[in-house]
């Protein structure tokens, strides 16, 4: 099985979108850098380049993003990048207002079929308004879809899938998964969006993991087994769509749930998941779900103190013997500190 790391497994896809469609073109802070997007733009600009098809515009995040919106309308399959999600933050406007509204305002007889693209840059000292993981943001908007592949299959078929949906896609990817190899098939596939993927079977403990903590889940899960917990790990791959039916079926079976995501606790993608589940399968609970996120604080710019910001295994090992360990019946009273907490 050929092996790509994450990065350029994204770089495929947009290669191979490029060459199938005429109408995929791609405008982006950087995009005439490879390593400014982190490989995954490497080759585009000396193939396409010159007939216009890469476009590294001058810095107007909300501009660019009405770009694409227009170009989508007229016919086009643009995808716009911004190397920060910070950054794709500035642009909502266009997101929020203008492309999710499209198909609805027009009943359906006008789609915007466009990929916003914006990049995790967690760590390095950074600080907070280049290290922001703000996916929930997006998850709540009707008229968008949201994805955020965990895996380097995963990229390049979302990636790819993204492009060839006819709505709006926001498709968030973690810096930190770059260097992560996997096996991706040559041939140009899809991955299709709202269809989650079950990691690693278990019977003691569901993971719910969203795109970096899966690699933090499977860290876990691998030290959890010494004890004896078996862990079944759950990436949605997508949270908008969301597949409810996945997730609610891995906890029928274990009974004890732990999500992880990469944002804010508070108001944040577990928050939903974790309701989603307490509404739908609450009788098969057998403990309080357990949050593994971010703490409710910005990032900060040092790198002593982003050790105690940023999630590890270790955080998920002790959920996951917290939640299994649990004797009483689901309540939700229980809290602690450092991003970890009970639903």
């Amino acid at each position: 099985m050929r092996k790509l790391n994450y990065g350029l497994a994204i770089n495929e896809a947009f290669h191979q979108c490029m060459e199938r469609d005429d109408r995929v073109f791609i405008l982006g802070q950087g995009v005439l850098n490879p390593w400014y997007v982190g490989e995954t733009a490497r080759g585009l600009d000396t193939k396409y380049g010159p007939s216009g098809r890469v476009i590294d515009p001058p810095v107007s995040e909300n501009g660019m993003n009405g770009v694409v919106i227009g170009a989508a309308l007229a016919g086009m399959r643009p995808i716009t990048i911004h190397p920060r999600l910070d950054f794709l933050n500035m642009g909502l406007e266009q997101i929020i207002n203008e492309a999710s509204n499209w198909a609805y305002a027009f009943g359906g007889q006008q789609s915007c079929p466009c990929v916003f693209r914006g990049i995790i840059n967690r760590g390095g000292e950074q600080g907070a308004q280049h290290s922001q993981a703000t996916q929930a943001l997006f998850m709540h908007v009707p008229g968008l879809k949201v994805v955020m592949p965990a895996t380097p299959y995963d990229a390049k078929g979302l990636m790819i899938a993204a492009v060839e949906d006819d709505n709006p896609v926001v498709y968030i990817d973690d810096r930190w998964l770059y260097a992560e190899e996997g096996y991706v098939p040559e041939e140009y596939y899809t991955v299709p969006l709202g269809k989650a993927n079950t990691i690693k079977a278990g019977k003691d403990v569901t993971i719910v993991a969203i795109s970096y903590m899966v690699k933090l889940a499977q860290e876990a899960a691998m030290i959890l087994a010494q004890d004896g917990i078996e862990c079944e790990i759950i990436d949605p791959r997508s949270l908008t769509p969301f597949d409810d039916d996945h997730v609610f079926s891995s906890v029928k079976k274990t009974g004890h749930v732990v999500v992880c995501d990469s944002g804010w606790k508070t108001a944040g993608v577990a928050a939903e998941i974790s309701a989603k589940i307490v509404e739908n399968v609450f009788d098969s609970l057998k403990a309080p779900i357990l949050r593994v996120t971010l703490p409710d604080a910005p990032a900060p710019s040092n790198k002593y103190e982003e050790l105690a910001y940023y999630p590890t295994a270790r955080h998920i090992v002790d959920a996951v013997k917290k939640v299994c360990g649990a004797k009483q019946a689901p309540q939700f009273a229980v809290a602690s500190s450092n991003g970890v907490s009970a639903s």
